[in-house]
């Protein structure tokens, strides 16, 4: 299954101009690698956030968010944002920023 193209709008209109953010093709989606760290991506029909271990039970009873898990493994430190939160452009918006503020604190690759 390709990823949602539209989500993957959202997300590079509101990164744009982020120094050091790239694009790079990874796990069948989209990663945004800041200072080669990843932070946000789009995974299928899914926003897949960077929020570190830590702050995964701050988060994980948000409407709309699981663990990431395409493996049959989770992923610790990151949250997958289910399709029924897209509708609310605001709720997007917020998790990307979550993604590139945690990415901004880890150091550079």
């Amino acid at each position: 299954m390709a990823y949602n193209e539209g989500l993957l709008q959202v997300i590079r209109e509101e990164t744009a101009g982020i120094k050091n953010l790239e694009e790079k093709k990874m796990f069948g989606g989209i990663a945004f690698m800041l200072n080669g760290n990843m932070s946000v991506g789009v995974h299928k029909d899914s926003l897949i956030v960077r929020v570190g271990k830590e702050n995964r039970d701050k988060f994980i009873n948000e409407p709309h968010v699981k663990d990431m898990d395409f493996t049959g493994k989770v992923m610790k430190g990151w949250m997958e944002i289910l399709p029924d939160a897209h509708s609310e452009e605001k709720v997007l918006k917020k998790w990307i920023k979550r993604g590139i503020e945690f990415a901004s604190t880890l150091p550079k690759k």
